[in-house]
Parts: structure tokens; sequence; C-alpha cells
């Protein structure tokens, strides 16, 4: 059988979107301690009304401009809870979430 070779031209294009939300006060992270959608502004600086539901992609979420374990959190369309973790973030910590969402097209 003679060698053939396939080529294979996939096109992926992503598209993000951010919010972010600098605490007013402290916050103190207990197991399931949620920050609602709502109190995150846009990429223009509009108050948030709900994330994207992200299907082909993902979310970053930074803590002081850090990227956070993705384990650590989960993102809704309605708010962001913070998973199996205990601390404070004090006040004037910024928070920013990026939806990215990836479409494929052959």
């Amino acid at each position: 059988m003679a060698l053939s070779i396939i080529n294979i031209h996939v096109n992926v294009t992503g598209s993000s979107t951010r919010f972010f939300n600098v605490l007013a006060a402290n916050l103190a992270i207990t197991d399931g301690t949620t920050i609602a959608a709502t109190a995150f502004l846009d990429d223009s600086g509009n108050a948030a009304t709900a994330f994207p539901v992200v299907t082909n992609g993902y979310y970053n979420f930074y803590i002081n401009g850090v990227l956070q374990e993705g384990d650590l959190y989960t993102i809704s369309e309605t708010e962001l809870t913070f998973n199996d973790i205990t601390g404070t973030l004090t006040a004037g910590t910024p928070l920013v979430i990026e939806a990215v969402e990836l479409v494929t097209q052959v």
C-alpha cells in the first residue's frame, strides 16, 4: 500500500470577553462563596448583566493579575463561585474574568 499524505486545514478563531471588578470591601472566602456577574464591569465599562455561556472554549480567572487554577472556581451565566478554598481577599483587589470562545472552520 502506497503512503498517502492527508492535508487537513482547520482554522481556529477565538473571541474573548473580559469582566472586571475591584473589591470595595474585604471578601471572606469559603467553599461556595459567590460573586454575582452583576458585580462586574464589561470591556466597555458597563455593568455586566451576565457572563457569556462558553460552549467551545474556556474561562480564565485572575486575582490581582495572577491566573488562578481552574479547579478553584466555577463560572456560570450568573456568578463566579469559589471551590474548596478559604481565605480573605482585601479591598482594592482586582478580579478579572476572561471568557474565550473558540470557533473552528474547515
